[in-house]
């Protein structure tokens, strides 16, 4: 195994810093496939290969480039080409500009950025790494709140080996969520410096511990002898809002930030699930001592939750709502069954683990209190047939032999105890408003292979005509399920796959993607999605793109437009090498789409100095709603 206290993990990405728990094999079958397919593809010069089905098929069943062009009618834009340089690229007709940069100020009295800053005001700035987002209209102000994932302390702050203090609580300023108002001017959207509804919330801010989970002796410390309060969220990835206009984030990889000042620390099956161990991926643990699971062990139980978050209230409280679970959330989708009932859509973003639904015990319509809505209702952990249909498996003490305090805080043990179905990944879920349907980015699963097992030793092998076919799967697909009678209330529903990514270039068989799949408009690792007011699948990407190999011809990451009835698929933007396109929301009147840039390489957006994490505007030269 290797030694994550040995190697250096600033530059790693949060899933290749998994990986350093439980290592893959170097060389895979997945390489040997690829390696044939590049190889056959010098025989068939620039022919698609799409596996041996295509030789029975004939050159008249290739997939079309040209068709997808021309039958994009709905989207509103001329799909574009795939770019592997370190800028933006939008459709004809539409432009795009930079509206918040780390380092950004929301104050007037916060630093300035000079190619970085320092501790003083870095909890005044908008944050690092931008990722979910939503806007609100607050009383006829644009504002939006935005999550900041993680932080990247070769560029954040001057150490490169051991940090100081001072260095630690920067990190945690960057991270967490920005609440901030934009507004249109002469040159598009911009902050609104110094507006009374900014507000950075961040590692150290008091949050509320509510729900089923709320005062276990699990979440109690010292420092919270009750065990309803807690300080900071992090590792805040997607989010969401509620029908009654608060914001939702989403707490993922809390694990990476716990350690332990004693390396030889026997560690909890528990923790072994979650996937924290004795390193942590920033040092906090060397230095604070609610980080170190050896002298603080309940700590990480107070993490992996749900946050409510009032954007129209910058003096109240963050609500930790553990009666959604805890897992490593991506995001969270909320929606109403035909009887009132809260519905919120939910992924837990590792391998082999589960996807989840919580429907609320009481009914809720505009105008009425929304208290306990978050707090008092039932889990469910999704459970996919081969047949195209599937039930939510309800968590209930009967069916897992655990209160409902330890189905909130031990979430995974409890989808493993009714035997859900081991997913590849499941990121972001999206409710379509036009059609009783919804969707959920499976990003890829490397490690599903004969015999794999999720940390809890769940089978989690390919299974041909379940959501998860592929062995060794790196390019992802995007499952949708249809709830019986077209109540997201109900327990059954039937689904289908929309679309397998893939590379009809240089793959073979399932490898090649799914028939809405084509040379022109081929990606990896779908992650980020949104379903916008005309019912159109908005699909973000996070995956590789060194453009080579296996990916050959994919490009950047980017965004793409998928047609809910059709399943047309094309390609209406891409990042900057290096980049994560995630996050998307629009303004009131949607003639303008908010999309975060993560992580982006080269010195993109200033062209100089150091990279800068953003969220930029789009919209269409003609003022017309986007898409």
């Amino acid at each position: 195994m290797k030694d994550a206290h040995a190697t250096d993990t600033t530059d790693l990405s949060w899933d290749d810093w998994d990986e350093l728990q439980r290592p893959a094999p170097e060389t895979t079958d997945f390489d040997a496939v690829i390696d044939a397919a590049m190889s056959r593809r010098g025989f068939l010069g620039r022919m698609l290969v799409l596996g041996s089905g295509a030789a029975v098929m004939g050159a008249g069943m290739l997939r079309s480039t040209t068709a997808l062009a021309e039958n994009a009618t709905d989207f509103g834009f001329k799909p574009i080409d795939i770019a592997t340089d370190f800028d933006i690229h939008v459709p004809e007709g539409y432009q795009w500009k930079t509206v918040a940069r780390w380092g950004d100020k929301l104050f007037s009295d916060a630093p300035e950025f000079a190619d970085g800053h320092g501790l003083e005001g870095s909890d005044r700035i908008f944050g690092e790494n931008t990722d979910g987002m939503e806007l609100f209209n607050v009383d006829g102000r644009e504002v939006i709140a935005v999550n900041h994932e993680y932080v990247n302390p070769k560029i954040n702050i001057a150490s490169t080996d051991t940090y100081t203090g001072d260095e630690i609580q920067t990190l945690m300023n960057l991270q967490g969520v920005t609440v901030m108002e934009v507004a249109m001017g002469e040159d598009g959207y911009s902050v609104v410096v110094d507006s009374p509804l900014n507000r950075r919330i961040h590692h150290n801010t008091p949050m509320t511990i509510a729900g089923p989970a709320a005062g276990h002796d699990m979440l109690k410390t010292a420092d919270d002898p009750e065990g309803t309060t807690v300080l900071g969220t992090m590792n805040n990835c997607g989010s969401g809002r509620t029908l009654w206009g608060t914001y939702l984030t989403c707490e993922e990889n809390f694990n990476g930030y716990f350690g332990s000042t004693d390396a030889d620390l026997e560690l909890s099956e528990d923790f072994k699930r979650y996937g924290i161990g004795t390193s942590s991926r920033y040092q906090y643990e060397t230095l604070q001592a609610r980080y170190d699971i050896s002298q603080t062990p309940n700590e990480p139980y107070r993490f992996g939750y749900i946050v409510e978050i009032d954007p129209a209230d910058p003096t109240s409280t963050p609500v930790k709502r553990t009666a959604l679970g805890r897992f490593k959330h991506e995001n969270a989708a909320m929606t109403q069954a035909n009887d009132g009932r809260i519905v919120v859509y939910m992924g837990d973003d590792e391998r082999g683990e589960f996807m989840y639904k919580y429907v609320s015990d009481a009914t809720w319509s505009e105008g009425e209190s929304t208290e306990g809505l978050l707090d008092n209702g039932r889990l469910f952990a999704a459970k996919f047939n081969t047949d195209g249909t599937g039930e939510w498996l309800a968590l209930t003490p009967e069916a897992t032999g655990m209160d409902a305090a330890m189905i909130a805080i031990l979430t995974r043990q409890a989808a493993s105890a009714v035997q859900a179905t081991t997913m590849d990944r499941p990121e972001w879920v999206a409710v379509s408003p036009t059609l009783a349907e919804a969707y959920c980015c499976l990003t890829n699963n490397s490690r599903r292979t004969e015999g794999f097992t999720n940390k809890g030793g769940d089978l989690a092998e390919p299974v041909a005509g379940s959501p998860n076919p592929r062995e060794e799967n790196r390019y992802g697909q995007i499952v949708r399920w249809r709830p019986e009678g077209g109540d997201h209330g109900a327990v059954d529903f039937t689904w289908d796959l929309y679309v397998m990514a893939g590379n009809p270039v240089v793959g073979l068989g399932d490898y090649a993607g799914s028939e809405n799949v084509t040379e022109g408009n081929m990606f990896n690792s779908p992650d980020g999605m949104q379903v916008d007011s005309k019912g159109l699948v908005w699909i973000q990407t996070d995956g590789d793109d060194s453009n080579e190999g296996a990916f050959t011809g994919m490009g950047n990451n980017q965004m793409l437009v998928g047609h809910p009835e059709t399943g047309e698929i094309a390609r209406f933007m891409t990042g900057p090498n290096g980049s994560e396109v995630t996050g998307l929301t629009w303004n009131t009147d949607r003639t303008v789409a908010f999309v975060g840039i993560q992580h982006p390489g080269g010195s993109w957006p200033d062209g100089a100095g150091k990279p800068r994490s953003s969220v930029i505007a789009v919209w269409r030269e003609d003022g017309a709603a986007v898409g």
